[in-house]
């Protein structure tokens, strides 16, 4: 199962570590508009097989209406969104609204949730669920270990969807860790990074060996 999260760059990525924050930052001061955007995610949607989510903060469908917002979306072929800043009490009418569109609302479980909260979580969470392996932003590489497994075994109790498990996964062994525990595992960081070091050609054999 291939997902692939499209970052919509924002001003205070509150969740990302300093290399998003960077690629943010960059890409805001050269110019890139949420049309921009909007009509990249459309030709992705349209050339690859895969599912594609828009990744971002609320600010975003917030200025356009959330109306608005979940029809763009929809329109560019995008099938969900992660806003890891909406929190689940105030985001009753975007669901509501992506219900309806069809497009799935991607809910964060946290290390820090109590079991009272995963519950809560689960109840409303469609599509996927994005488990944050530990705690702070992403960026760091994390330790993969009993407390990583006992943290999805937790949020696999509280919901039937498939699970992803993200912050820190730079390379294959990580994905081998967390096979037959884990649904996805969710990279980023450290494929900027070969981006940023090697291009197009480093990238390519970066996924290469991420599923060898």
């Amino acid at each position: 199962m291939i997902w692939w999260n499209y970052s919509f760059p924002f001003s205070e990525p509150s969740a990302d570590g300093p290399l998003f924050a960077h690629a943010n930052e960059q890409s805001l001061k050269s110019g890139t508009t949420v049309d921009q955007c909007f009509e990249f995610m459309r030709e992705v949607s349209a050339r690859f097989p895969f599912k594609v989510l828009m990744m971002g903060y609320y600010n975003t469908a917030f200025k356009m209406g959330e109306e608005r917002f979940v029809q763009r979306l929809k329109d560019a072929g995008g099938v969900g969104y992660i806003l890891p800043d909406l929190p689940v009490e105030e985001s009753a009418n975007l669901h509501q609204l992506s219900e309806k569109a069809g497009i799935e609302p991607i809910i964060l479980m946290t290390p820090t949730s109590s079991d009272k909260r995963l519950a809560q979580l689960g109840a409303l969470s469609r599509g996927m669920v994005y488990v944050v392996a530990r705690k702070g932003v992403t960026g760091s590489k994390t330790k993969m270990g009993d407390d990583v497994l006992a943290l999805i075994e937790r949020c696999r109790q509280h919901t039937n969807m498939p699970i992803g498990v993200g912050f820190g996964i730079s390379g294959k062994e990580d994905m081998d860790f967390l096979r037959g525990s884990a649904d996805l595992a969710i990279v980023g960081t450290a494929a900027l990074k070969t981006w940023q070091e090697s291009g197009a050609p480093g990238l390519k054999k970066f996924f290469a060996a991420l599923m060898a």
